[in-house]
């Protein structure tokens, strides 16, 4: 097991400034993790594409990603070829659906796009989806948005938006083929909670590029949940930021990476305002030559924000050899006035002694390691609460496994 971690226990972990920084190698696994302050940007923000220089890998939010495999989302020359995107909307009684312009006053106030390929999804969607909770409605029923590529290049841009003490679970679903960049926002009220599930099953040859800004309000809760399976390159960046005290958010994600496969998750969480909360847990399992997945989770505590309680961990499942993860947690204070502040990272493969007490038990090799898998990522299903799209998800661990038999 190869771990990087700031304290001698990897679940406990809990600090008050940033711990030095380490790496290490196991066997035929790569593994990349450090701590140190929180990841820089090489620009700053903006809406305007032209801001940003063309990436050339060098820069250190674009290190682990390979460029030739973006299909020109990166330096201008993906092109949108026709209606390469469908995208449907299922919303229950209380939630306002819209189709509006790029200059809708409401898109882009969640956050501003912090590379060159979230800012051409911004200049270049020509409509976006607006989903609108009214205040105070309560949803006993999902709002499920399904994302379809049908080959070709697209750009998007969605806005959920919860009004004050509102509470809805979201469900968007990416399937098809697409070469697609977009982003998405989430703008949560006073008081209001909102869940969303994240799904990327992708056909093999697509890719996609997304950011993903959640504002959340006094008081309100925001609970994501990623899970990554498919495509040729998946690169998503969610940020949080509050817009007042008392906000909690929990990011989940679950990815399996193939073969060939990059996945790459990028997150920060910019703890701006005065007593908020943040937890953060992802786990990937990788099999087959050229698999690689990277997690970088960016935790900033601005001074002002005293009161502060965070933590975020990434664990990773190595289950064949000429896989890759890269695990880089930064944790970057600026206050000593915080609750707590911790991180963790582990990669390694499976737990010997897990397989032997199974298979001590009768349980053939082949069905122990299953369970040992599902059992990794069982406590991030049960994270979703819709029983239908967890089933899913526990079938296609089921297919993954068996294709790495």
């Amino acid at each position: 097991m190869a771990e990087a971690q700031n304290s001698p226990t990897l679940d406990s972990a809990r600090a008050g400034g940033p711990p030095p920084v380490g790496s290490t190698t196991a066997g035929s696994i790569a593994v990349a993790a450090e701590s140190t302050v929180a990841t820089r940007m090489s620009a700053p923000p903006s809406f305007d594409v032209a801001d940003f220089p063309v990436p050339h890998g060098r820069e250190e939010e674009w290190r682990f990603t390979p460029l030739e495999r973006l299909r020109g989302l990166h330096d201008g020359t993906a092109v949108v070829t026709g209606d390469a995107l469908k995208v449907a909307i299922e919303a229950p009684e209380g939630v306002t659906v819209e189709t509006v312009g790029r200059e809708d006053s409401r898109l882009g106030k969640a956050g501003v796009p912090v590379d060159r390929v979230a800012a051409q999804a911004y200049t270049s969607f020509v409509r976006a989806s607006v989903v609108t909770v009214a205040k105070e409605a309560v949803l006993t029923e999902p709002i499920r948005i399904t994302v379809h590529g049908e080959g070709g290049v697209a750009y998007g841009h969605q806005l959920i938006e919860l009004g004050a003490f509102a509470e809805a679970v979201v469900v968007i679903d990416h399937t098809g083929d697409a070469v697609l960049a977009a982003n998405v926002d989430y703008v949560l009220g006073d008081g209001a909670k909102l869940t969303v599930v994240s799904v990327q099953d992708w056909d093999e040859n697509a890719v996609h590029v997304g950011q993903h800004n959640a504002l959340i309000g006094r008081d309100a809760s925001f609970k994501s949940i990623v899970v990554t399976f498919g495509g040729d390159l998946v690169r998503l960046h969610p940020r949080i930021s509050y817009a007042g005290p008392g906000g909690e958010a929990e990011l989940f994600g679950l990815y399996f990476t193939d073969k060939g496969q990059h996945q790459e998750h990028r997150l920060l969480v910019d703890h701006n305002t005065p007593h908020c909360k943040s937890n953060v847990a992802y786990k990937g399992a990788l099999q087959g030559d050229g698999a690689h997945a990277v997690w970088i989770g960016d935790v900033l505590i601005q001074a002002r924000a005293e009161g502060t309680d965070t933590y975020e961990m990434n664990r990773n499942l190595v289950l064949t050899d000429g896989a890759r993860v890269d695990s880089v947690p930064n944790l970057e204070i600026e206050t000593g006035e915080i609750v707590g502040a911790g991180h963790a990272s582990a990669t390694g493969r499976f737990d010997d002694e897990q397989l032997f007490y199974l298979q001590s038990r009768g349980i053939p090799a082949e069905e122990a390691r299953r369970l040992v898998v599902r059992g990794f990522f069982a406590e991030l299903v049960q994270q979703i609460g819709l029983p239908d799209v967890e089933a899913r998800l526990l079938d296609k661990i089921e297919t993954e496994l068996k294709a790495s038999v």
